[in-house]
């Protein structure tokens, strides 16, 4: 079935998201500038509004430096003049410049942010991930960077359970600016990634959830089979490993049936049953055509019968 698109509110925050997160991971890398404004302008065609960034895409990739996917985004705002009607998260902590969450590093580093994507606020401001600053230290920083009228809003990438909860606490106590949303890796074959004592932490303080890997690296697109052709992509390696796991094969069996029972793709159903998981706002899934975004899509208004839900959750059960 597909319907409206509906927003869905991000945790405590003012915030307001379509349900599915494009990632911008491939802007400036595997898709180049002309292909990331096809793929952004599909999307916010489609009603999309929440792009997720980071400044460290992609640093990785040979002859970049980091804010390359900041800068293709930033110019496309631009262009298109749509800087309201889009909701942009970026993160601080992995640009090979500006790493750690000291105070002064996630100052800099939001400068660096705003004047790349060319706009006086960011809606979203990850920590990327968790290192050994005390959580006093990043979190007053991000704190001024709000008051300052800089962040709408904070959230924290690749954090445990023990620190969330420091960090929430200590904001708490002082009055200073929580964090309202988590993004963690999980899908349908990483699931304790995320649920057990982190999950609940998010579920306790209202939280809103924003997964990346929601697809397992293509994985769960099914375009990765035992015995069958390889595939040309930058993370296949990363995807293939699922199928060595007693887990994989059964997860895309149970998404076959599932996805044949609706007339889908196999992506549209993984995004579906992870957009229905509790605390979960918006999964993440990107696309380096625009060819590749319909499936996504799709994920954010189909709904699961409970029988669908509960066999995909016992395929996917560790």
């Amino acid at each position: 079935m597909t319907g409206t698109h509906s927003r869905v509110s991000l945790g405590t925050s003012d915030l307001s998201v379509f349900p599915l997160a494009l990632g911008g991971n491939v802007f400036g890398w595997t898709a180049d500038e002309q292909q990331s404004f096809a793929v952004l302008d599909a999307y916010a065609a489609a009603g999309g509004n929440f792009v997720d960034t980071a400044d460290v895409y992609s640093a990785w990739a040979p002859g970049n430096t980091g804010g390359e996917s900041e800068t293709v985004l930033g110019n496309w705002l631009r262009s298109r003049g749509n800087r309201d009607d889009i909701v942009i998260a970026t993160k601080v902590g992995m640009h090979p410049e500006a790493s750690g969450l000291g105070a002064a590093t996630v100052k800099a580093a939001a400068e660096a942010s705003l004047r790349r994507l060319g706009v006086e606020r960011i809606d979203l401001y990850y920590t990327h991930r968790d290192d050994d600053t005390p959580v006093e230290e990043f979190v007053t920083a991000l704190d001024e960077l709000v008051r300052e009228g800089k962040v709408r809003a904070v959230a924290a990438s690749n954090i445990g359970a023990e620190r969330l909860s420091e960090a929430l606490a200590f904001a708490e106590r002082e009055g200073l600016a929580k964090y309202v949303a988590v993004q963690p890796h999980y899908n349908l074959v990483s699931r304790d990634t995320f649920e057990g004592p982190l999950a609940e932490v998010v579920a306790e303080h209202g939280l809103a959830t924003v997964p990346y890997y929601a697809l397992a690296s293509g994985f769960l697109t099914g375009k990765y089979r035992p015995g069958g052709p390889g595939v040309d992509s930058a993370r296949a390696e990363g995807a293939a490993r699922y199928l060595a796991e007693p887990r994989g094969p059964k997860v895309l069996e149970a998404l076959d049936g599932v996805a044949a029972e609706h007339g889908v793709e196999l992506a549209s159903v993984a995004l579906a049953w992870l957009a229905a998981r509790p605390t979960v706002a918006a999964p993440i899934a990107s696309a380096r055509t625009v060819e590749q975004l319909p499936p996504l899509l799709a994920g954010a208004t189909l709904a699961l019968t409970p029988a669908q839900t509960a066999l995909l959750d016992e395929a996917s059960a560790v």
